[in-house]
């Protein structure tokens, strides 16, 4: 009986008990937070232990480890990850009660309808830097958001927060559609570029749901004036529209770009070429300018002024898993970064080299045969950029091994590039070859995090 279609404005009328099935993951939790603020009865399984389940258990919300049917009995509705499959025993059980089954992404949706103003982001590269943002300026002009991020914000300790004023910051995802079950007060289209194209199949159904995105908007869309795909999207649409950007004409412009330090930026904003605020960023990047610049263009429609934008750039030092400085041993240091697409890996990897690092390691762990088979010569380009790369086999993810594409096929286009057979010995490949000044990365979308942490143990 799993809940699929447009809006229905009473789907959750009569429900008092939801149980999530994988109520531990980063998504889930702060949809958990929010429900259990608005009075919601709340109960999950999952199959590990782990820090969000405790915070959860700490709310006094009833976790079982494992799955069993009999976890869903007194339930109301059942709520299940994209990760759940439909042998599910609690998903099978809700089904043989009656149960109604609703998917993550379109709870998300009806949740963000449950605050009057809901910012959310979308973009193949940036999201969670510009949703963390955000949160952070109305967190900081007192304004108390909800917010659902894809990535840890240390300002509030976790990926969300269930806030008592009248606004949502929410990541929205790209990936199978699923920011078109958002109703945003404000859509921010930060960029548009190849990804995902094993769904959408061209750049032009791509964009094409980019527009359905920002066509929902119900106040004003923050549009990225420098992105050709942004641009083609937004501009036979009928809405009020900010652009932002730095090298095209645009409503919130960045000028004076200086390092103050090398790898991070602070630059003069101007709106509609009058000066309104000094950015100094505490996130490293030239491409954070970008991010920080939706940020500012995003204020006056949530009642701030752009100075508003100000405190936040200077307390924002970056998400988790995004530039993330772990640690350091026998003089390496060591970082972590989700960049899981070309032009993320370019960026970071900028950003690295102008660090003042002996060496920079990339130990990249590639996601989906398919992304890494139609990009592979784009890969090979930016990865050839770090002075020591390392690649472990390929995450499927979602996918099967067709046996097309390998990482030793990325690895022969590298010059010098290792391939090791799995995280443990990547971790002991770097400890064995890495010189104190190195600076080490794992970057990747899966769960190449384990072989930093393998470094530093």
């Amino acid at each position: 009986m799993s809940y699929i279609g447009g809006y229905n404005p009473q789907l959750l009328q009569g429900v008092k008990r939801l149980h999530f099935i994988g109520i531990g993951g980063s998504g889930m939790y702060p949809l958990v937070q929010i429900l259990h603020s608005k009075g919601y009865e709340i109960s999950g399984s999952d199959v590990n232990e782990g820090s969000i389940i405790d915070s959860e258990r700490a709310m006094g919300i009833t976790v079982y480890m494992g799955h069993d049917a009999k976890n869903v009995v007194g339930a109301d509705m059942v709520v299940y990850s994209a990760a759940i499959h439909t042998d599910n025993p609690e998903l099978q059980e809700a089904d043989a009660r009656g149960i109604p089954t609703l998917e993550r992404s379109i709870l998300l949706g009806y949740v963000s309808r449950l605050y009057p103003r809901s910012v959310c982001v979308a973009g193949t590269h940036g999201k969670t830097t510009t949703t963390c943002m955000i949160t952070t300026m109305l967190e900081l002009a007192g304004r108390d958001p909800a917010a659902v991020i894809g990535g840890k914000l240390p300002l509030i300790g976790g990926y969300g927060k269930a806030g008592t004023g009248g606004c949502i910051v929410v990541e929205a995802c790209e990936y199978a559609e699923t920011f078109l079950r958002l109703t945003p007060y404000v859509a921010v289209l930060l960029n548009i570029d190849n990804d995902h194209l094993d769904y959408y199949g061209t750049m032009g159904q791509l964009k094409l749901a980019f527009k359905k995105f920002a066509l929902m908007a119900t106040n004003t869309i923050v549009a990225n004036a420098d992105d050709t795909g942004v641009i083609q999207v937004i501009n036979s649409i009928d809405r009020t529209v900010r652009t932002f950007g730095i090298e095209k004409s645009a409503d919130y412009r960045a000028v004076n770009i200086r390092e103050y330090k090398p790898g991070f930026y602070e630059f003069d904003v101007l709106e509609w070429d009058n000066y309104c605020a000094h950015l100094c960023l505490a996130a490293p990047g030239y491409h954070n300018i970008y991010n920080a610049l939706a940020m500012v263009s995003c204020a006056r429609s949530m009642g701030l002024e752009p100075s508003a934008a100000e405190a936040a750039a200077r307390s924002f030092a970056g998400a988790g898993r995004r530039f993330e400085i772990l640690g350091e041993v026998n003089g390496v240091t060591i970082a972590d970064d989700y960049a899981h697409h070309p032009t993320e890996l370019a960026a970071t990897l900028s950003t690295a080299k102008k660090l003042g690092f002996a060496r920079v390691w990339a130990v990249h762990q590639p996601f989906t045969y398919s992304r890494t088979r139609t990009l592979l010569e784009e890969f090979a380009q930016v990865l050839s950029a770090a002075d020591q790369v390392v690649l472990t086999p390929i995450m499927g993810s979602r996918e099967v091994d067709d046996g097309s594409v390998k990482s030793e096929d990325l690895a022969a286009r590298i010059p010098g590039c290792v391939t090791v057979p799995g995280l443990k010995e990547a971790a002991n490949y770097v400890r064995a070859n890495a010189r104190p000044g190195d600076l080490v990365l794992t970057l990747g979308c899966g769960d190449v995090y384990k072989a930093a942490r393998m470094m530093l143990g």
